[in-house]
């Protein structure tokens, strides 16, 4: 068994003694990304070891895959979705969730009612794009990245 297989291994056992009721939503803690797996009815596509971060890959029953980046020491700095249809951003944004309805309202404000969503207040970075039936996105905590992760990674 390779080193990454056994990591993944662990990280799994861990993630089943997770309470369900937790969420690793932007900017929380990655121990309970199998518990939004479970809640959203979702299916494990991969977990990705990258250095000083991990992606932990899932799709949704109706085609929406999302893409959780946390650092070594679990807390989520980064989400990245596509897919035929939004995810749950109020599930995923978790407690930034309201800084980015208000960045939409602001935004909305100023442009037309639809199209791209592009907020960054300097501490919350949001970018949404795409069209009917194709939908991405993109949300980090630049404070939350590790030491010599550049943004773009979240994609």
């Amino acid at each position: 068994m390779t080193r990454a297989t056994a990591l993944r291994l662990a990280f799994l056992s861990i993630l089943s003694l997770v309470p369900s009721a937790a969420s690793a939503s932007l900017g929380g803690m990655a121990a309970s990304v199998e518990a939004d797996r479970v809640r959203m009815n979702s299916a494990l596509v991969g977990i990705q070891l990258k250095g000083s971060y991990t992606v932990h890959s899932i799709q949704s029953p109706t085609g929406i895959t999302i893409r959780q980046y946390y650092t070594s020491n679990g807390r989520v700095f980064g989400i990245a979705w596509e897919g035929p249809l939004q995810p749950d951003l109020r599930q995923l944004f978790g407690e930034y969730f309201d800084r980015y309805r208000s960045g939409v309202q602001r935004a909305r404000t100023t442009r037309a009612a639809r199209g791209r969503v592009a907020i960054d207040d300097g501490a919350f970075v949001v970018r949404i794009g795409g069209h009917l039936h194709a939908i991405a996105g993109v949300a980090y905590i630049p404070q939350l990245f590790p030491i010599g992760v550049d943004p773009a990674v979240v994609r």
